[in-house]
Parts: C-alpha cells; structure tokens; sequence
C-alpha cells in the first residue's frame, strides 16, 4: 500500500461523509507558531485539486478541511502538510492540551537553563573585561573562557532546542522562519567562541549565545501561555454539551448514551437541574429554562411544548422530554465555539509590526553577512577567520534582541502595573489592540449592571413583604430570592410557610383556611390591567385583598454613568448591545446616557453588529459578562469582562477586572495608550541602533565581543525607556 493510502486508511475513521460527496476531516497540526504558517497551511491546501476550503485555528491548532471525495483523500492532504514542514494527527482536545503542558513545561526548563548559564557566563565575562584592564595575564582569561564553554555550550545545546527544531523543520521544508538566523547567530557565536577559545584567542562570546536565547524564550512561552488561556475558553464551552443523555426510545425504556451519538428525531428526557446536551423541541413538561447562554438574560424563560431549547441552556424547575433536532457539531452551542474559533482566528492574522519586520529581516540578515564575509574574504583579502569573526559581528549586532524585547518588555511592566490596580491582562497582544479602539460595546446585565436583582418599589406594605417573602423562601427564583434579600435586609422575620407548591413558570401557591395565597407573575395572580412597566415583577394575591405588586431592577454600577461619559468626552464611540427584553434595554441606555442601543441579540446577533461596526471601519473593544457575550469577546479587536463574569467569558476576555466598579475600564484605556507611545518609542530605538552600528560591523570597526557588548545596551536602553511606564500616567 502506498503512502498517501496509508495515511488515508488511517485518517479514515475520523473523516465525516455528507450526502453531496464532501468530506470534512479535523486535524491538529503541529509546528503551527505564527500567521505566517497559516497562510501557508491554507495557501498550500487550497491548491490541491478537489479541495474546497482550509481553514486553521492559530490557538487550537485545529485545521478544518473539506474536499470532495472524487478527487482526493486524507492521504494527500496530510501528504501535502508534510511536504510543506507540518505534522497532522486527528483532532483531539485532550490530546492538545497535554501536548500543550508539556511544550510549556519544556520551554521553561529551557529557560530556567538558558537564565542559569547566562547569568554565569555573564560574570564570567565581567571578570574578563574587568581583568585585561588590570593586566590579566593569558593563562587566567583562557581559563575564564574554558569556563564559560564548559557553562554555555551545554546549556545551548538543550536551551536552543525549540529554535532549533523550527528551524531545521524550515530549512527542510524549503523555506526560512524568524528561527532560522537566530539559530544561525547563535551557533556561530558560539563556534567561533570555541574556535577562538582553542586557539587562545582574546575574545569569546558565549554571554551574547545565551543571553539571546534567554530572552526569546520567555517571549516564546509567554505567547504560549496566551494562547493556551484563549484555546480554554472553546474547552469550557463543549463542556456545557458534554456528558450523557436520557433518551426513550419507541418501548418507553431509558437509557444513556452519549451526546453526539443521538439523531434527530429521538426523544430525550432532561431531569430538573439537568443542563441541556442537545437542541430540541419541547414536546411533553413545563419549565423554566436558564438560557443565559442564549440571550444574556438574568431571569429564566418559561417553556411550554412546541418552544426550542438548546444544548448548554439550564432546565431549572421540572422534567420535561424534548424532541431532538441537533446534536454533536450540528447544536447553537457549537456553533458559538465556531464561532468563538474563527474570530480568534481572524485576530491571529493581525501581524505585529515587529512580524512585518521579520518576513525582509530574515533574507536581509543572512544576504548582508554573507556579503559581509565574502566582501573581506575576496575583496579586502583577509583570512577567513577574520572574514568569519566580521560576519559573525554582523549576526550578532542585528541580532533582534532589543526588537524582541520592544513589545514585550512595556507588556510585563504595563501588565503589572495594571494588576495592582485589580486588572488581569490575560492577552499578549492586549494592550496593543486596546489603543487602537475607538467604539466601546457593552453588555447590559452584569457589565453595566452589577447583575444582582434588588426589590425597587411597588405597592406593598410591611405585612405584604413579610408574606411573600415566606412563599418565597420555598424557591431558587432569581426574584425569590431578591424578595427574601429584601425582607432580610429591612429587619424582618422570615416565617417559612409549610406546603408551598410551585407552579412552572407561574410563580408558588399555598392553601389556607381562608383560600390560596399565591405570589407570582400577573397571569397567575388574577391581574388583568396593562402597564408600561420595563422592570420585572412579582405578584401578591392574598384572599380577600388586592394583588400587591413587588418591582425589581438590576442597578446600575455606581460609576457607570460617569464612565459612560468620560468616554463619550473623549471621543469614543459607546454603544449597548444586549440579549435582555427592548424596553429593560432602552431604559437602562437612557438612565446611562447611551444613545445607540439593541436588544434582544442571541451570540450570533452580537458578532454579526460587531462584524458590520468592523466593516465601518471601527475597531470595537467589547465588555460584556454572559455567556452569550463569549463569541463576542473573542471576535472583537480586543474584549475586557468584570471577574463576577461566567468563566467562559472571563477566559475569552483579553482583560479581566476586579471589584464593582468600571472605572477599571478608564485605567486599562490609559495604560494601553501610553504603553502603545513607549512600543513606537523601543522600535525608534532599536532602529537607531541599527542603523549606528551595523555599517560598522560590515566594515570590520566592531568585534564579536563589542557587537555583543551593544546588542546588550540596545536591550538595556530599550528595557529602561520602557520602565517610565511606572510613573505617573493617571488617567
């Protein structure tokens, strides 16, 4: 059997079939670093013939390909990513994570190595340079050099590893990486310190071999842990639809199977407290659904036969059977993880400036130490060791030490800095897109909102409270349980009513000598006028008196309409974008001072109003909470979400800020821009640098040892300007 059917066979139980002839096949790539490797993934794959879309995710490292089936398989697709440098193996989330561990797991040995032999052989080196000033004789820096191979080699040996590998897996694909002149520079340093320190030679330069990798491989596993945070927050979501399902079948026999091995058509029963696995219709039952998920929503939603319920959503009160239309890939919720996946994908794609830099870096750097070495081996007639050591000079000061270090130096100190104040920057790249904003999104409940239902008003009395409040005690309701906090909080005694009976999506009724007493909606009270009320409510029918009407509100933040103008001074844009009912949703734009406000938007709705602000030309931060918000926060130019936030918005969320207040908003906008200025200012910097000292080192005026010594004081300047940060900056 040939190769690419070999493959096939093996991918073949992995492979999903359609009716029209298109397959669809999920793998998990390996050696994926960069949006570079992407478009060369998707470019490669979509020029094999019968192919009809790539698509690769940078943070899951899942590529999605169809294809039709009469013109090619598995076997050549993987074939294809192998010609192009890359490993594929079948989709595994367990898998990922794992191997994910264990990549970050090795890149801090690495760097707790490459840390080690640095600061080692940097005091060596100091000893050498302090010595020769004090007449240190030949013997004694020989043996200092000894030392420091003894130190270094090893450890680049093990701590190069990571830069290595990627460049070899270039180099054989037939293509160059940002790895490849940093391997080269590194291994040549370091030969030509062990040539020159065999020889006796008054120079070595292992102290700039593993102060680089130092440096480049806490930029490698801080992008590491980034991307890890953003792929959770896709693991959290199809955690909600995992587990087992209740399904009858045609004798009225139960039994449990696994989600996506239950077809539509079949009938499921999801228990009271059950969350949802599968999208369905409601055929038998009443109940109050939690579909948070859906709309953002606080309060629950009453489902009779005939309504939709979807996989992730909370059944609350009862049991109900549902007929299942979706299942597996096929339900809303994973959707929104597509959804959540593409919009991370598309933020991948923004290449930094300092990633521009590198596609010409790469070529540039090599082309002007080869000439560099030819032009003083051909032209100025020199030996080649000399040639080598001007060649090696020119690596060495263009090595991209202070470029590296331009943005990700102001990030740690900008990120520190915010972390005092209660703000968790979780992205990279954060703080970055965060400056370039200029329409802020909000959600409503729980980010404009502080998402906790207080009793705000009504018509009731002390012994009204009083009453309701021990019907309510027998319930989980969000407004129960806002009617007990209130009767509570005003000094009041809770006598629990025995023999409370709940009524899905009614409200609670209880027999007495006189008659019922219930609490509960209007319907269900015996209330037949309308009102223009926007607030929840509930309901008192007590016999012989009128209903009582208890209000309720989500109260705004306490800053909230500050901020809301503050940024409105400034210039931004605010918009309220909300699952919530219209009229809450216009009553709280208009209390805040928002002019522009929808409602009623399921995740879909949010992404597509961000998608057409993005296609307006504006760059939309969103802060929302649910949920539903999570696509949202992904597939915004950068997101931020309060720590109450449900944990798969906080991990979407590039910010994630404490307390109660969304002033933290104001402090992370000001940071960002003015660590944005200091990143422009770093890139200033090492493009000076640059253009000062690499015409010397083509022309022979700077030795390894004083290209190593400015490489150095490059990072060092850049390190320092970015330490201005620290002082001052109140917004």
């Amino acid at each position: 059997m040939s190769a690419p059917s070999q493959a096939a066979a093996d991918f073949e139980p992995f492979v999903k079939r359609g009716e029209d002839g298109i397959a669809t096949l999920h793998l998990m790539v390996d050696g994926v670093h960069c949006g570079n490797c992407i478009r060369r993934i998707e470019r490669g794959l979509d020029g094999v013939p019968g192919v009809v879309s790539a698509r690769l995710n940078l943070t899951t490292r899942r590529l999605v390909v169809t294809w039709r089936e009469s013109e090619t398989d598995a076997g050549a697709l993987v074939g294809t990513l192998a010609r192009l440098g890359y490993g594929a193996r079948p989709f595994d989330p367990d898998r990922l994570g794992a191997d994910t561990a264990r990549r970050e797991r090795a890149l801090l040995r690495a760097m707790a190595v490459a840390g080690f032999a640095a600061a080692n052989v940097m005091l060596l080196s100091i000893s050498v340079w302090a010595g020769e000033r004090q007449g240190m004789g030949p013997a004694t820096r020989d043996l200092m050099h000894w030392l420091s191979a003894l130190i270094a080699l090893p450890a680049i040996a093990y701590a190069g590893q990571p830069f290595f590998r990627s460049a070899l897996g270039a180099l054989m694909a037939r293509r160059a990486n940002m790895d490849v002149p940093i391997s080269l520079a590194v291994l040549l340093a370091a030969g030509a310190s062990l040539v020159q320190t065999v020889n006796g030679a008054p120079d070595a330069y292992f102290d700039s071999a593993v102060t680089l990798l130092f440096f480049l491989l806490i930029g490698r596993y801080l992008d590491s842990r980034a991307r890890g945070k953003a792929r959770s927050a896709a693991e959290h979501l199809m955690a909600l639809g995992a587990g087992t399902v209740t399904v009858i079948d045609a004798s009225g026999q139960a039994q449990a199977r696994r989600p996506d091995s239950v077809a539509p058509g079949e009938i499921v029963l999801i228990a009271a407290g059950e969350r949802v696995a599968v999208d369905g219709r409601l055929i038998a039952g009443e109940s109050e659904i939690d579909t948070s998920l859906i709309t953002g929503e606080s309060l629950p939603r009453v489902a009779a036969p005939g309504e939709t319920v979807f996989a992730g959503t909370l059944n609350l009160a009862a049991p109900i059977r549902i007929e299942v239309t979706a299942a597996g890939d096929e339900t809303l919720l994973a959707e929104i993880v597509r959804l959540m996946e593409a919009a991370e994908q598309g933020r991948a794609k923004q290449v930094l400036l300092a990633e521009k830099i590198t596609r010409i870096y790469v070529p540039a750097v090599h082309g002007l130490a080869a000439a560099t070495f030819i032009g003083w081996l051909a032209i100025m007639g020199v030996g080649w060791q000399a040639a080598l050591m001007n060649a090696v000079a020119v690596l060495v000061i263009t090595c991209p030490c202070a470029l590296a270090l331009a943005v990700p130096v102001v990030q740690v100190i900008a990120s520190g800095r915010l972390m005092r104040r209660g703000i968790l920057v979780k992205s990279a790249t954060a703080l970055e897109r965060i400056a370039t904003v200029d329409t802020i999104v909000f959600d409503k409940t729980g980010t404009l909102t502080e998402g906790r239902l207080e009793l705000a008003g009504g018509d009731y009395d002390a012994d009204d409270l009083a009453r309701a409040a021990s019907l309510a005690a027998a319930s989980t309701h969000p407004l129960a349980r806002a009617l007990v906090r209130a009767a509570s909080g005003e000094g009041g005694k809770i006598a629990l009513a025995d023999g409370v009976r709940e009524q899905p999506g009614q409200g609670l009724g209880l027999d007495g000598e006189a008659g019922e007493t219930r609490l509960g909606n209007r319907r269900w009270c015996g209330v037949d006028r309308e009102d223009d009320a926007t607030e929840p409510e509930l309901w008192l029918r007590r016999p012989g008196r009128a209903p009582v009407r208890f209000a309720f509100r989500d109260r705004p933040r306490a800053d909230a309409a500050e901020v809301i103008a503050f940024l409105r001074r400034a210039g931004f844009r605010v918009e309220l974008v909300s699952g919530d009912r219209a009229p809450a949703v216009a009553a709280a734009a208009e209390a805040l001072g928002i002019e522009t406000w929808r409602a009623e938007q399921t995740p879909a709705g949010k992404c597509a109003r961000l998608d057409a602000l993005a296609a307006s030309g504006h760059r939309v931060l969103m802060v929302g909470d649910g949920l539903n918000d999570a696509p949202a926060l992904a597939a915004a130019q950068a997101s931020m979400s309060p720590a109450s936030a449900a944990d798969v918005s906080q991990t979407a969320a590039d910010i994630v800020f404490q307390g109660e207040r969304l002033g933290p908003l104001l402090d992370a906008l000001a940071v960002a821009h003015r660590a944005d200025r200091l990143v422009r200012q770093n890139f200033g910097l090492a493009f000076a640098y640059n253009a000062i000292t690499v015409p010397l080192a083509v022309f022979g005026m700077v030795t390894p040892l004083v290209a190593a010594v400015s490489m150095s004081a490059s990072s060092l300047i850049v390190t320092l300007n970015a330490l201005r940060l620290n002082r001052g900056g109140k917004r």
